[in-house]
């Protein structure tokens, strides 16, 4: 991976190796056991703190979202582990409660935000859809606890009015769409088809997709915004069809599998066209009982760098049943940031969390893992936290500064492999 300084706006492009085709891909609630208050972040609600660090997650373990709920799952329940086998926070276990997010379509993720509320958590990692967490976000920073996405990557959080108290680790959608709007133009579509479910990840990423496209020299020539919950996509695919692009861009989440289907129907196979797809819809699991090859040379972008083989080990030892292993790496950085500021804020409160996350991201010494960055701190060193999923370093918005997008390839199995073709890096702000 290339780190790029956060300063400067080029978007820079490393070439990663493997083209292999091999493919990899729960969550429950689990009691995994952090203290004096500090001053509280600027505009934050009150919040005290009860000596004991607890973190919730809100994750999908149903919906349209629930393939990412695994290895989300995994991700904290991996750090969680690692830090209590650490010594915990502050002396103390973490405790961790899980609960399920769900879906724009229910009211779950409201419910398990008050559960979470009501059992004192500090910390509520989560939701993996934007949409969800936008529903919820007033309610848990007005709280005076922190919200810590590993998945959201709508623009909208960057200015969104949150206390002081929203952070990501993945990467807003100005970088993701940039880098799959470069990959199309460099593929030798100068015609698009841009098929994107209407809500705010959606919407904004198509946006940013045909910005892209668009400065690129390229023609979005039929651009359908669906509703995802919508029974029937014919019409949607229909229009696509009409303008017969050369690369089409699939945004979406489950809903995907019945879109490919009336592609496929309609005569717009990948192996005709050039297909795109995005984190939302990218899984090893929800293609693979399709025709052999639906899906073969179908590229897909994903925030993140790819979590290393010996990470992957260690997730699959805490849930051997793994498939993808999407958002792992951003959901165990964020339990481990959350772990770090509270030790640097010397505080479980919320806003002394907050006030400490930027700090233990950046500027100092470098380490990169839980007990390696506590003994620092113990020390009186100050941190620089490198996670698994990247440099991490957030700026004043919350967000990561630079941030790295992986580019996959499906294989006639309708699955994509563990390795990228390529990584782009770059600055979010570029």
């Amino acid at each position: 991976m290339i780190r790029i300084a956060p300063v400067g706006r080029a978007l820079a492009v490393v070439a990663a190796t493997s083209l292999a085709l091999t493919a990899c891909g729960g969550g429950g609630d689990t009691a995994t056991q952090t203290s004096e208050s500090a001053a509280p972040a600027s505009s934050a609600p009150a919040a005290k703190g009860d000596g004991t660090l607890t973190i919730g997650t809100l994750l999908p373990q149903t919906g349209s979202l629930a393939f990412l709920g695994p290895p989300e799952f995994a991700g904290v329940d991996l750090a969680v582990k690692e830090i209590n086998e650490a010594g915990g926070v502050l002396g103390k276990p973490v405790v961790k409660h899980d609960t399920d997010s769900g879906d724009t379509t229910t009211n779950i993720a409201s419910q398990s935000v008050d559960k979470l509320l009501a059992q004192n958590a500090d910390a509520i990692i989560g939701a993996a859809s934007s949409s969800v967490s936008e529903s919820v976000i007033d309610k848990i920073t007005g709280a005076g606890v922190v919200h810590f996405s590993p998945a959201n990557t709508s623009d909208k959080f960057t200015t969104i009015n949150d206390h002081g108290l929203y952070f990501r680790t993945a990467p807003p959608d100005k970088l993701q769409g940039r880098v799959l709007g470069d990959l199309i133009i460099s593929d030798g579509n100068d015609t698009v088809g841009i098929l994107a479910m209407q809500d705010s990840y959606g919407t904004g990423l198509a946006d940013q997709v045909q910005k892209t496209v668009t400065d690129g020299g390229g023609e979005v020539v039929e651009r359908v915004d669906y509703d995802p919950k919508a029974a029937d996509f014919s019409a949607d695919v229909a229009k696509i069809k009409a303008k017969n692009p050369k690369g089409i861009v699939l945004i979406g989440f489950e809903e995907t599998s019945k879109v490919i289907q009336e592609l496929v129907k309609q005569g717009l196979p990948a192996s005709k066209h050039k297909w795109y797809m995005v984190d939302g819809n990218m899984s090893n699991t929800n293609y693979v009982k399709m025709p052999k090859g639906t899906l073969k040379g179908v590229k897909g972008t994903f925030p993140g760098a790819a979590a290393p083989d010996a990470f992957r080990e260690k997730l699959l030892a805490v849930n051997p049943k793994l498939e993808d292993f999407t958002y792992a790496p951003e959901s165990y950085d964020a339990a481990n940031l959350i772990a770090l500021a509270a030790e640097a804020a010397k505080s479980d409160a919320g806003p002394d969390i907050a006030a400490k996350l930027a700090e233990v991201s950046k500027g100092g010494e470098k380490c990169s893992n839980f007990k390696e960055c506590v003994d620092l701190l113990k020390a009186g060193k100050d941190i620089d936290y490198e996670g698994v999923s990247g440099p991490v370093e957030f700026n004043d918005a919350g967000d990561p500064a630079v941030a790295t997008i992986g580019i996959y390839q499906y294989g006639d199995d309708n699955k994509y492999p563990a390795k990228a073709l390529e990584y782009r890096t770059g600055n979010i702000e570029g």
